[in-house]
């Protein structure tokens, strides 16, 4: 039985999920099987492939009719209007985020960005004990009721909060953030180090740390730049951005059937209603896709912080390129003083060779009258081809400076 189950699991693509509902931001642990998956979300099977955890795919930001898909580094999940679905995991990443998203439905303060968007919404300091403080927060009310009498239907404005898929997008990105530019500086701390030991002791330990290093700096600026392009896509795309607003979409359709059910009433006008597409029914508001301010300033804060990371990467990526460059002008130097020494010897061989051709001159069997000579023509004879040799190594040596080939001076 244990064994039917199995496979019955792995056929259906039941997996385990963890879901976050946007009411009351409670977690609970689901088995979802593929195709409830995707009724429950709308989202087509190709979509899901990103979520597989055995399948390695970039990170990436889908937007959909009923749904926003993420994959961001860590991360995999699918956003609705009323509920957050992701892969359980244990990764230590994952366990923060899912309490930050926890503790940002339950307790999600004003925004001030939300604020900032509402024409109507002035922030008001608290009333403080004092004479000119008291006086300011009395002529302030005294203002206030003039503008409610001139206005008396004005009602005051509550400040305006994220939706519920904003607010559980933010902590996707906040998340998967918080992990590159943690990456960002531990590689920091692990790459000048190694950087500055290696220009120090030239070594082939120091070589493999600082190729180690540069290898994990290619990937994770890879990760970083995928993460910004994805962010700079849906900055750029004011359709997607507006195709985002799931709550506001939803009521929108809700209001949108309830609208249809009380003005037509004729079947083939309902038929007509049906077949409408939905860019064709989401024209009918063009706040969905002009009102997108906030979630633009939402987007644009974590892209200035993914350049930040990406500023790091390449300010690391430099300072690599300048020790590397360090290193091969001394591999240079050091090839340079192995040339010379060769040249260097390759003279002195010569010569002791030309020095080895005169002594076998002499020590050919044939007679002539210096054998027959006294002692000092002997010595005068040797004399004279050790100063030759010594003047032909003077002589190649002062040629290989004045051809460059031996610049031995330094300071």
């Amino acid at each position: 039985m244990v064994r039917r189950k199995t496979s019955v699991g792995i056929t259906t693509g039941v997996k385990t999920w963890m879901v976050v509902s946007s009411e009351t931001g409670e977690q609970r642990l689901e088995d979802v099987g593929k195709h409830s998956l995707m009724r429950r979300t709308g989202l087509p099977a190709r979509d899901l492939r990103v979520l597989d955890p055995m399948l390695s795919h970039p990170s990436s930001i889908l937007v959909r009719e009923r749904a926003i898909l993420v994959n961001l580094e860590h991360l995999k999940g699918i956003i609705t209007s009323t509920e957050v679905l992701m892969i359980n995991s244990s990764n230590p990443f994952f366990l923060l985020f899912l309490q930050d998203l926890l503790t940002r439905l339950t307790h999600q303060p004003p925004s001030p960005m939300s604020n900032d968007m509402n024409p109507g919404y002035e922030a008001k300091p608290p009333a403080m004990c004092g004479s000119e403080d008291s006086s300011q927060n009395v002529s302030h009310v005294k203002i206030s009721e003039e503008v409610k009498a001139d206005s008396p239907k004005m009602a005051p404005i509550a400040p305006k909060q994220l939706p519920f898929e904003f607010r559980a997008l933010e902590t996707f990105i906040e998340s998967a953030c918080r992990c590159l530019e943690s990456e960002t500086s531990r590689l920091e701390e692990e790459a000048y180090p190694a950087l500055d030991e290696l220009t120090s002791q030239l070594c082939t330990l120091n070589l493999e740390r600082v190729r180690h290093i540069k290898s994990r700096l290619v990937a994770l600026s890879g990760r970083v730049q995928k993460v910004a392009d994805e962010l700079e896509h849906l900055l750029d795309d004011d359709k997607d951005l507006a195709e985002m607003y799931l709550t506001e979409k939803l009521n929108a359709s809700l209001l949108d059937q309830a609208s249809l059910k009380e003005e037509y009433n004729s079947e083939s006008e309902d038929t007509d209603q049906s077949d409408e597409s939905n860019s064709e029914k989401y024209d009918k508001f063009p706040g969905l896709k002009l009102n997108v301010e906030e979630l633009e300033m939402l987007l644009e804060a974590y892209f200035a912080q993914t350049n930040g990371i990406l500023q790091r990467l390449f300010s690391l990526s430099e300072y690599v390129d300048d020790t590397e460059d360090y290193i091969n002008m001394m591999l240079d130097d050091k090839r340079n003083e192995l040339l010379q020494a060769t040249i260097i010897f390759n003279t002195l061989n010569m010569i002791l060779n030309a020095g080895i051709v005169v002594v076998g001159l002499f020590g050919m069997n044939i007679q002539i009258e210096l054998f027959n000579g006294k002692p000092r023509q002997f010595w005068a004879t040797t004399g004279g081809t050790f100063g030759g040799c010594i003047l032909l190594f003077f002589v190649f040596f002062w040629w290989g400076k004045k051809k460059y080939l031996l610049s031995i001076d330094r300071e």
